[in-house]
């Protein structure tokens, strides 16, 4: 498995482990690059977070390397979560794909329709 290292709060660490105990509906190769993922992860102080790095209150932009359809959205606390608002939270499947990754990577997850790979594109806060 590939060891791209990933960095996050410490407090976005503490949710995804969470999340992981207490989530059976993630798939087993999710489950798997994720668990990885953490593994290696580099946990830092929220203020310290890069601002090219996806992380909570986030806007990000994507390209899915298969069709180079862009996709744009905010990643926010799952309770701040609207779609109508274009704001998709943290534990959603593409949150926890991309979250720790930075501008330029290609990150694949396995979605609803089967493995997909998003290169992240932009990053920028939420305004």
């Amino acid at each position: 498995m590939e060891t791209t290292k990933i960095s996050l709060s410490k407090g976005v660490y503490g949710l995804i482990k969470d999340h992981l105990k207490s989530n059976n509906k993630l798939s087993e190769y999710n489950r798997s690059k994720l668990e990885h993922e953490l593994k290696y992860a580099n946990v830092i102080p929220a203020k310290s977070i890069p601002d090219n790095i996806v992380s909570i209150n986030t806007s990000v932009q994507v390209k899915d390397t298969e069709t180079s359809e862009l996709l744009s959205f905010g990643l926010v606390a799952p309770t701040e979560a609207k779609i109508k608002n274009n704001k998709v939270s943290i534990l959603s499947a593409i949150g926890l794909a991309l979250l720790g990754y930075r501008v330029g990577d290609e990150v694949s997850w396995e979605m609803p329709e089967g493995i997909k790979t998003y290169k992240i594109e932009e990053v920028s806060g939420i305004e």
